[in-house]
């Protein structure tokens, strides 16, 4: 799969986590992937207690919707999917988080370079703290802030990286405002991805409209399972005006 072509115009991801992703639960929100045409799923988590190969390949025997590698951690590092994120925590200050562990993956990653993005992942604070938080021991910028995460953004891009990723976080109480992330679309030029504290249909297409790429979905899918296809036809809608 070529990297320039990601993530294209409207597009919706489906993460998975290797901890939460039993076998029948896996292939019950596969089916409705499938069904609605998902464009990505993403594998990936905080933690790991189950292997991030194991899912890669339960994906690939369920569907051929393109995996791409989310990795929490070196732990979380694989050459089996098509595209993996090589994740920096620009909104953070944990050195080890910005270049410490692209170091140690980069001898591990040299020969799949063609598969990489380069991602800056933006953290902002919408409610609760969340396990991202906490595990990469940093402060998320607040949402009332949205200059510095304008700025952060566009650091990112004038350094190089390829995609930037605004991240509400897993288990969020709500998703990122939609003014911030006008903001920010109105102020780079390269995709732009949004997760965490999506909801519905209403906010899908709010979080689309403000200029996201890319919309990521995971927990409101566990709790809301006609999430990802309401998503889908949002898109679907989108891509046709």
């Amino acid at each position: 799969m070529a990297t320039n072509n990601f993530p294209g115009n409207k597009s919706v991801a489906l993460l998975l986590d290797p901890d939460k992703a039993d076998s029948s639960s896996l292939r019950r929100i596969i089916r409705t992937a499938v069904k609605c045409k998902t464009d990505y799923i993403m594998a990936g988590g905080s933690l790991t207690f189950n292997s991030i190969d194991n899912l890669i390949d339960s994906i690939r025997e369920l569907c051929t919707i393109p995996v791409v590698l989310f990795p929490g951690n070196l732990l979380q590092l694989s050459h089996k999917a098509d595209l993996i994120l090589l994740l920096s925590l620009i909104s953070g200050r944990n050195p080890e988080l910005l270049i410490g562990n692209h170091v140690i993956a980069a001898p591990y990653l040299r020969n799949v370079r063609k598969k990489l993005i380069s991602t800056g992942y933006i953290l902002i604070s919408c409610g609760t703290r969340t396990s991202v938080e906490y595990i990469s021991q940093t402060e998320a910028i607040p949402s009332n802030k949205p200059e510095i995460v304008v700025a952060t953004a566009m650091a990112g891009e004038m350094l190089g990286l390829r995609m930037i990723y605004l991240e509400a976080g897993s288990g969020a109480s709500s998703h990122i405002p939609v003014s911030i992330i006008s903001a920010v679309r109105k102020n780079i030029s390269v995709p732009l991805a949004v997760g965490g504290g999506i909801k519905n249909r209403r906010e899908v297409e709010a979080v689309f409209k403000a200029g996201a790429d890319l919309i990521i979905l995971g927990n409101g899918c566990e709790n809301n399972p006609d999430l990802l296809t309401e998503a889908c036809m949002v898109r679907d809608k989108l891509r046709r005006k």
